[in-house]
């Protein structure tokens, strides 16, 4: 997995998807994903697009791993948002919208995030806290914690996810990673 860092010398992940692009190119079956890309960083729809044209060019080998982290320092951060303000308290309703973007032709509104319809990209949620747990959980989706950044919420953090899960289309149990 790939991650999302921006004004990082030492690093070449700010463009996430491209990474992962190039990766997938010079790899022939394993699994490429964001770990991850950060969603108040990006407008739902571009993300869907990018995501939903790299599972077309690479059927079955991506992984769309999400955090609502800025993945940056604050300036940064506010240098890339669409929103300054808003874009962490956004993040559910932003990862519904995706889920919309990769559904079914049928459930999709007026605005469309070709070649994303029905492609049904795995999604995980990213997090080091325990909003996160409850999100992946209310979400039916895989949660994906940060153990490096939180060792001390992890257990509460896995608890809740745990216990909390609701089936969904996606799993029909908890997956953590």
């Amino acid at each position: 997995w790939i991650a999302e860092h921006h004004n990082a010398p030492n690093l070449v992940s700010s463009a996430t998807s491209l990474i992962i692009q190039h990766t997938l190119e010079h790899t022939h079956s394993i699994e490429v994903g964001s770990g991850g890309i950060m969603l108040p960083n990006h407008a739902p729809l571009v993300v869907a697009e990018q995501f939903g044209t790299l599972e077309t060019l690479f059927p079955q080998r991506v992984d769309l791993g999400l955090g609502r982290a800025p993945g940056t320092d604050m300036m940064t951060a506010s240098a890339l948002r669409r929103d300054q303000h808003n874009g962490v308290y956004q993040f559910p309703e932003e990862v519904e919208q995706l889920q919309q973007y990769f559904g079914p032709s049928h459930q999709q509104a007026y605005v469309r995030a070709y070649p994303a319809v029905d492609k049904n990209v795995p999604m995980y949620i990213l997090g080091s806290s325990t909003d996160s747990a409850h999100l992946a959980a209310r979400k039916g989706l895989p949660y994906v914690f940060a153990g490096h950044f939180a060792p001390q919420q992890m257990k509460e953090a896995l608890q809740i996810y745990r216990e909390l899960f609701e089936p969904s289309e996606v799993l029909d149990k908890p997956y953590v990673i």
